[in-house]
């Protein structure tokens, strides 16, 4: 009776202990694919962003390598028009960031087969409504 109470116990602990083990495994295999958003304040390098918006842009507009070649290059230009307009602002865009992000929108449209420009108009929907929310939450901090 004793081993067989022993025996159960150490089996219900190898249970418990092999979920945990595999558990610790399969969050740290999602961590390392699945890069946490930045913290308020801090902001992600180029490379970051651009890497993030792909694979993004390519899982949920559903992009073919042709698409994705020409977003990179999209982005690229965009990085590029926004480090020269910084340069003669001395780093402050207004008016002139929205033109750059605004001709952004319209080569990235021109490059989505008809059926993905509704998925790309939802995507940059929820996109603007968190960084609303995120800016919200700044103000609040602020006050």
């Amino acid at each position: 009776m004793a081993t067989t109470k022993l025996s159960a116990f150490v089996s219900l602990l190898l249970v418990f202990v092999s979920g945990i083990v595999v558990g610790g495994v399969s969050y740290r295999v999602y961590a390392t694919k699945v890069s946490p958003p930045p913290r308020s304040g801090e902001k992600r390098s180029p490379e970051e962003f651009l890497k993030r918006s792909i694979n993004e842009m390519t899982r949920e507009v559903h992009l073919d390598d042709s698409q994705v070649a020409q977003l990179k290059q999209i982005y690229q230009d965009t990085f590029a028009a926004f480090d020269q307009k910084r340069a003669e602002y001395n780093g402050k865009l207004h008016a002139e960031g929205q033109v750059i992000h605004d001709q952004q929108v319209e080569k990235i449209k021109a490059i989505l087969r008809p059926d993905q420009i509704p998925l790309y108009d939802a995507l940059r929907a929820r996109h603007e409504a968190e960084r609303a929310a995120r800016h919200k939450g700044d103000i609040k901090k602020d006050q």
